[in-house]
């Protein structure tokens, strides 16, 4: 069954910054590679996976208001996103690093931000058994 996006939502656990989502994405998590080719390699390079993963950064478009008080000078802190009112989330150290607010004549004021996450996410898959 296909989700929507409708009902995702971002807890800031100790900011407690939040926020009318408009748009999730992220994070781009990635794994590097160590080449292993040698003096004696003939054909092609060979690699084998960094043990580390880099989990990335998570982008947001939300609904500005003036009032609102980021934590772009904050700590590290732990952030929960939960996506289309699945039950399914996501959460993770992280601390944002970009934030950027907008406005338009005759227009919705929206912001962005950038969140850097620090560790491992903690995925909780709450699909239902059938």
């Amino acid at each position: 069954m296909a989700n929507t996006g409708n009902g995702t939502t971002i807890t800031f656990g100790t900011s407690s910054f939040s926020a009318n989502l408009l748009s999730v994405g992220g994070p781009g998590r990635s794994r590097g590679s160590i080449e292993t080719s040698h003096m004696g390699t003939t054909t092609s390079h060979t690699f084998i996976p960094d043990d580390l993963v880099d989990n990335g950064e998570v982008s947001l478009e939300f609904e500005f208001n003036g009032y609102d008080t980021p934590p772009i000078n904050g700590a590290v802190e732990t952030i929960t996103i939960a996506w289309g009112g699945t039950g399914d989330t996501w959460a993770f150290s992280g601390f944002m690093t970009n934030y950027e607010p907008s406005a338009a004549m005759g227009d919705r004021m929206t912001a962005t931000a950038t969140l850097k996450v620090t560790g491992d996410i903690t995925i909780t898959d709450n699909e239902p058994t059938v």
